[in-house]
């Protein structure tokens, strides 16, 4: 029995040395952008169909949100509300006009991952964008396109599979 305890406390610890070598505290990756890519959101559409049509029309594999701004008409974003992995998650949504102050995120492997800002004249609010924010003037987005060999499409999951 110890020796099987002793064997398995040996292997966890050469399995967590194995991991924390795979997977560094911070990794940088140099890179430069391909090319910009401008998109222009009509009153009315939904802000993540629009973003995830861009990525597809414009064969996007990986990229930065740079900037957004606009307005919308009604919103839908989700946020973290405890310390836990995985966090309990908040999905807070309503149907009134704000300005959209900020656009930001990333495209790993053509998935988008965008937050947003939103405010008007009393609050700001935001998070991780999910369907329902529409457009209310426009919105106009910025893409900063990486190039599709860069390795990124889990730099977005805590666990780093």
């Amino acid at each position: 029995m110890k020796k099987t305890v002793l064997l398995l406390f040996f292997l966890q610890g050469f399995l967590l040395a194995s991991a924390q070598e795979k997977y560094p505290k911070v990794l940088a990756i140099p890179t430069e952008f391909k090319q910009t890519v401008l998109i222009r959101v009509q009153s009315g559409e939904d802000l993540l169909e629009s973003l995830k049509f861009a990525v597809q029309e414009k064969s996007i594999k990986n990229g930065v949100i740079l900037s957004g701004i606009g307005s919308v008409s009604e919103y839908h974003y989700h946020v973290v509300s405890d310390k836990n992995l995985p966090p309990a998650e908040e999905f807070p949504k309503a149907s009134v006009p704000m300005d959209l102050t900020s656009v930001q995120g990333y495209i790993l492997n053509q998935r988008v991952h965008a937050h947003i800002t939103l405010s008007d004249e009393n609050s700001v609010v935001g998070g991780h964008l999910e369907p329902g924010t529409k457009a209310l003037t426009f919105i106009i987005i910025t893409i900063g396109v990486l190039p599709d060999d860069l390795d990124i499409e889990n730099f977005d999951n805590y666990k780093l599979l």
